[in-house]
């Protein structure tokens, strides 16, 4: 009487399916702690005012004792090129590092997989983190001063290396987490705050002595802000940095933490955190 469809679904009908189900979760994780969707960007807004106000004050009041760490033209906009292309990483790899695992009671809803939910939070980080910085830039247009970049779409693209490299490193601690959750969270903790410095923000790395780049230089978000920075302003050219490696090493991280990934959700059980 019922007869069963046994036509294989087409490749274009599980593509279609997989979009489907990453955007609606992609959604899912935007709202994740907030009722509508603008909350969740409107703190980010203030996440990122706050700590430019903050870095602003500090790096001024740094310079009116004859620091000089800025580039030539406008100082506010070398503040915020710093705080948000670290904003942008550290949010990828917070969220996606937070996403649902294989143990996770929503996986027990097919088609859901660990997979889509890793997607959905890279995916909404993204979606959040640009239309933040697109409105404090519209904002500081508007009210402020007129903004000029010297080639947006360059800098545009360092955003987007600094949310790919965050995603790379989120997906290695996602891996490692089940086998040492507790170990896991506070090096991810101590890997934000060491960024805080490590990232070099707050620096001009054409300025900074070769003895000083060493402790920088191993660390590819200080590589994309620095280049980033040589997309924004006319008058820098990044000598002491190269994109090379924040790609390299970020493709590299991204494919053993995928591989980790892989192997930890085949091993991973639900009696693992039975007494934690």
């Amino acid at each position: 009487m019922f007869l069963a469809d046994e036509h294989k679904p087409s490749i274009l009908r599980g593509a279609y399916k997989l979009i489907d189900l990453t955007f609606h979760n992609t959604v899912r994780s935007v709202r994740r702690g907030h009722r509508d969707a603008i909350f969740a960007i409107l703190t980010n807004i203030i996440q990122k005012l706050v700590m430019v106000g903050a870095f602003y004050l500090f790096m001024n009041f740094f310079r009116s004792f004859g620091g000089s760490m800025a580039i030539r033209g406008d100082f506010l906009l070398y503040v915020m090129s710093g705080i948000f292309v670290f904003m942008v990483h550290i949010k990828a790899l917070t969220s996606v590092a937070s996403s649902d695992g294989p143990t996770s009671a929503i996986m027990q809803h097919l088609p859901m997989t660990p997979t889509v939910s890793l997607l959905s939070a890279a995916l909404s980080s993204l979606y959040t983190q640009v239309i933040s910085v697109a409105t404090i830039l519209l904002g500081y247009h508007l009210l402020w001063t007129p903004l000029e970049i010297y080639q947006p779409a360059g800098a545009m693209a360092m955003v987007l290396l600094a949310w790919f490299s965050g995603v790379a490193v989120g997906v290695c601690f996602l891996a490692v987490k089940p086998w040492f959750p507790q170990a896991t969270g506070t090096a991810q903790q101590i890997y934000v705050r060491f960024n805080m410095f490590a990232s070099g923000k707050m620096f001009v790395a054409n300025m900074m002595p070769a003895t000083m780049i060493y402790f920088f230089s191993w660390n590819p978000l200080f590589h994309i802000i620095d280049q980033g920075r040589g997309y924004i302003f006319i008058n820098y050219n990044p000598l002491k940095s190269n994109l090379e490696y924040p790609i390299v090493f970020s493709v590299v991280l991204l494919v053993i933490g995928l591989l980790c990934e892989s192997q930890t959700r085949k091993h991973v059980s639900l009696s693992w955190f039975a007494g934690r």
